[in-house]
């Protein structure tokens, strides 16, 4: 079963929905998620913000912030993530801002990629990836890494509403 697959069926079993906002991915994990037979059960869109003043403009990234250390960074990834759920009325966000190459970014190399997810109860979450390989294997990546990241804390979550309903123990 694909990263996509277990995150939605994870997503359809809580009865909540998914949102993305891509940036160096360009749409791959909207893709990846609308791959598998009955993700709009769950899966609400994407919003693809390839330029930096997008990400202010449509998922309320903090234009001081954007100036200050540009798209690649990981608050960036957050307040992206936090965006594109208030945006499109989803219980999750995930959100995806990096260099892919062929040349380096707003100081970062190629290969540096953030990946965040925002979710119910001021869940937030922003992974650090430093990737190597081509354009394309650095993009492939993100999008494995960033649903990995939604499927890690859907687990906890589920962990710790079982605790809470089993008294705890």
């Amino acid at each position: 079963m694909t990263a996509a697959a277990r995150v939605l069926g994870r997503l359809v079993e809580r009865g909540e929905t998914l949102a993305v906002a891509e940036s160096l991915t360009g749409g791959l994990v909207a893709a990846d998620l609308t791959s598998v037979p009955g993700a709009s059960r769950s899966f609400r869109g994407s919003l693809t913000a390839y330029a930096t003043a997008l990400k202010g403009e449509i998922l309320g990234v903090d234009g001081t912030l954007l100036a200050e250390r540009g798209a690649v960074d990981p608050e960036v990834a957050r307040q992206m993530a936090a965006g594109v759920r208030r945006a499109l009325g989803a219980d999750w966000g995930i959100a995806t801002t990096g260099v892919a190459g062929p040349e380096p970014q707003d100081g970062q190399p190629v290969g540096t990629v953030y990946v965040a997810v925002a979710g119910p109860s001021g869940v937030e979450k922003v992974s650090a990836l430093r990737l190597n390989g081509s354009r394309a294997d650095i993009r492939k990546e993100s999008v494995r890494s960033v649903l990995e990241l939604l499927a890690s804390e859907l687990d906890g979550n589920v962990r710790a509403q079982d605790t809470e309903q089993t008294g705890g123990n």
